[in-house]
């Protein structure tokens, strides 16, 4: 139909409308729930226990399950489990999953159960550094009744989900045995019926990696550790989150370190970093410190803060220790060494600081040693120790690695506590004049092997300047008169030798 036959049509025709009174305007009831429902969050900063009453009786205003009795039901357990009423939160989280089924869309009860979930671990976790189990023994309980609804209504992805959290929760408990159950029924799920890695779950295969991986750091078998680093980075199907890339790097630098594989460590160090820095983890600062430690491993003068990502770190305060020891270490100051770590013993809180720091200091008290030493043959230990600020044996130790290792030539006695070295100086002076003694000789017999025939023939200095003896010298004629006076110059000249021979003999 063209422009000019419709309006031709709508010239014959009439449109009424028709208006229905209430048919857009929210029912009456529904303003009462929602009301109640925005009051009750207001309450909830001032007064949680009237808040949590309110939330709870969102449920009942409903003829039928609805979103607002879910929402309800929602603030009331999270409200719950903060203030450390987990059995009532676990009763109502079961009520709230009967929503799941009807009541609510599959992808806004998914998203709010994985928030839910979040929630409570964070919680938890915040519990269980106070001091507080229980939240951590009832997140059990969220995790057994999430997983028995969703199993039953065959929602695979929050399935695969819930499961990874609750494997790490079984993780951070060290309950490695039911860990490895978890992972296997984790590894199924995401394989092909051939058995093959399935790449549509990269995502999660990710994750259940990096579970992995934590797992066997954490037990130091680093030959399991090795593989599942090397299957985790040829994981190409996945979009993970960044936090998951920084677990794993940060587990493949611990494992390289292990190796005292310093280069490889390092990498993995910063691409962790930069990893949990794109995920806003507070994780990236600890890493941070390993990078630093690797970079004084390496022997490294590099400046790990020139590169664009950890710039802005330069000066931040929860650094500033491992900066200074970085410095000291670039500047082989052993005195600022040892005063930042005195000063600062809650750096090595840390399990694998602790654990790595050894080797550096060790290096700088070396380093020290060999600076001190040089100048002197013999020396006191307590001296040496003083002067570094250590103790007595850890000197002697250290002396004695330097002298098994060919680095320096002496002997301790330790029963003295005297360090002997070995001078070179005297020796080196002896065999350069023994060098210079063999010189002046060969070249006195030379010049005496090839004068002795024309002396003794008398012709050497009536030499007529063609040759000869001395090439072609060429006596002054005072000189040769004198020499000819005098019996011959062949005859005279060998009398002199000899008569000096004699008198070098009388002296001797």
């Amino acid at each position: 139909m063209s422009d000019d036959d419709f309006m031709q049509e709508s010239d014959e025709e009439e449109y009424d409308f028709e208006y229905e009174d209430d048919e857009d305007e929210p029912d009456a009831g529904e303003v009462t729930i929602e009301n109640k429902y925005y009051n009750a969050k207001q309450t909830k900063l001032t007064d949680p226990d009237e808040a949590i009453t309110e939330f709870l009786g969102l449920p009942e205003l409903e003829e039928e399950k609805g979103d607002w009795g879910f929402k309800g039901l929602k603030q009331a357990i999270k409200l719950e489990f903060r203030l450390g009423r987990y059995e009532d939160a676990v009763a109502h989280y079961k009520e709230l999953l009967t929503y799941v089924k009807s009541a609510v869309t599959r992808n806004y009860s998914e998203k709010s159960i994985n928030n839910m979930l979040d929630f409570c671990e964070k919680t938890s976790a915040a519990a269980a550094a106070a001091g507080d189990k229980t939240a951590a023994r009832f997140m059990e309980s969220f995790y057994e009744l999430t997983l028995t609804c969703f199993q039953s209504t065959n929602n695979e992805r929050l399935w695969l989900k819930t499961n990874i959290k609750q494997a790490k929760l079984l993780l951070d408990r060290q309950q490695y045995a039911d860990v490895m159950r978890k992972l296997r029924d984790l590894h199924k799920a995401c394989q092909r019926p051939d058995g093959s890695d399935d790449p549509s779950k990269g995502t999660y295969l990710l994750e259940i990696y990096a579970l992995e991986i934590q797992m066997y750091a954490e037990r130091k078998n680093n030959k399991q550790l090795k593989q599942l680093y090397q299957r985790a980075l040829l994981v190409r199907s996945a979009v993970p989150h960044p936090k998951i890339m920084g677990i794993i790097r940060e587990c493949g630098g611990k494992m390289h370190m292990s190796e005292e594989n310093w280069k490889d460590a390092q990498s993995d160090f910063f691409e962790s970093f930069r990893n949990y820095d794109e995920a806003g983890s507070l994780q990236r600062i600890q890493v941070l410190k390993y990078l630093l430690l690797t970079t004084m491993l390496m022997r490294s003068n590099i400046n790990p803060f020139d590169s664009q990502e950890t710039k802005p770190y330069r000066n931040d305060p929860r650094i500033a220790a491992m900066t200074d020891l970085v410095e000291a270490y670039q500047h082989d100051d052993i005195h600022r060494y040892e005063d930042v770590l005195h000063k600062n013993p809650d750096l090595l809180q840390d399990a694998f600081i602790a654990e790595n720091i050894d080797e550096v200091t060790r290096n700088m008290r070396t380093k020290a040693v060999l600076k001190i030493i040089a100048p002197y043959t013999r020396l006191r230990t307590c001296w040496i120790a003083e002067q570094i600020r250590i103790s007595d044996a850890e000197v002697q130790d250290i002396l004695g690695f330097l002298i098994v290792d060919g680095r320096i030539a002496g002997a301790i006695d330790q029963q003295a506590g005297v360090l002997e070295l070995d001078s070179h100086v005297d020796a080196d002076r002896v065999d350069a004049m023994t060098q210079l003694s063999q010189a002046m000789a060969g070249l006195a017999d030379a010049i005496f092997n090839s004068t002795a025939p024309s002396l003794r023939t008398g012709g050497a200095l009536e030499d007529d300047g063609k040759g000869g003896a001395f090439g072609s010298f060429t006596p002054r004629s005072g000189r040769t008169a004198r020499g000819r006076g005098r019996g011959g110059g062949g005859a005279n000249i060998s009398a002199r030798l000899q008569g000096k021979q004699q008198v070098g003999r009388s002296a001797a």
